[in-house]
């Protein structure tokens, strides 16, 4: 049994290097690329503990052509992930719109759950093509009884402009994917714009009644004397006008932490 762990364990590195890498999947000529990790890589195998998880997203065309305007993005994430927000603060969409970062963040970074980075390009009526990039930065927040995550969206370069979008979070019984994560993109300067990159990490620990918690959690639940596991980390199904749907998923390893 120790010799088989041993083979396992090695197979679960060499694999590692591979499993690492992300998705790249295509329709016709749209691609669209998909990454993510969950850190650190080492977790207890029958408790949770506190991680961070970083998503990638990129849209191109072979043919350097203007791709279609994405519509909704959906991430589902492994049933051994948790979010937890019991006594972390919750922000309002109207404490968010028509501000920059720094405002978002004096009026809402008690609930702060992650940041990250955007892409996209403008095309002027001339149709002369603008890139833009944008700072994000999500926030804990609630839409109506549901759990959400409210991410704010400023671009400061070449223009200023600020977008909202609320990710509704919903739960599944079975299954593999346990936590759902959804929300629809905006018509981005009236059809003019389209989305090119997306990067976000989340992660966030804090503190309630004394006690240590963290927003997310997860552990690597191999089996008793196995010393690490190989998992579908995450799925992402990305839709675009016209009718187009690309979905892929992301295939992840984890090693099991002693003590």
């Amino acid at each position: 049994m120790r010799r088989l762990a041993l083979i396992i364990a090695l197979c679960i590195v060499l694999l590692g290097a591979g499993i690492a890498r992300g998705e790249s999947v295509q329709v016709g000529k749209l691609r669209v690329s998909f990454d993510g990790r969950i850190s650190p890589h080492s977790l207890p195998r029958n408790r949770d503990a506190p991680v961070k998880v970083t998503l990638r997203g990129a849209v191109r065309t072979t043919d350097g052509t203007r791709p279609p305007q994405l519509r909704r993005m959906t991430f589902a994430v492994n049933r051994h992930g948790r979010l937890f927000t019991k006594g972390l603060p919750t922000c309002d969409t109207g404490q968010l719109e028509a501000t920059d970062s720094r405002i978002a963040l004096e009026r809402c970074g008690g609930a702060l759950v992650g940041h990250g980075r955007f892409g996209a390009n403008l095309e002027s009526p001339s149709l002369e093509t603008f890139p833009v990039v944008g700072r994000m930065l999500a926030f804990n927040s609630r839409d109506g009884k549901r759990r959400a995550i409210l991410l704010h969206i400023h671009a400061s370069n070449p223009i200023e402009a600020t977008v909202v979008l609320t990710f509704n979070i919903s739960h599944r019984r079975r299954g593999k994917f346990g936590t759902v994560l959804s929300t629809r993109i905006p018509r981005v300067a009236g059809d003019l714009g389209y989305v090119t990159d997306v990067s976000l990490v989340f992660g966030r620990t804090y503190r309630h009644r004394g006690r240590q918690r963290s927003f997310l959690s997860a552990r690597c639940a191999a089996p008793a004397g196995f010393p690490g596991a190989i998992f579908t980390f995450a799925t992402a199904t990305f839709d675009f006008a016209g009718g187009k749907r690309v979905k892929t998923s992301l295939t992840r390893d984890c090693l099991v932490r002693r003590g």
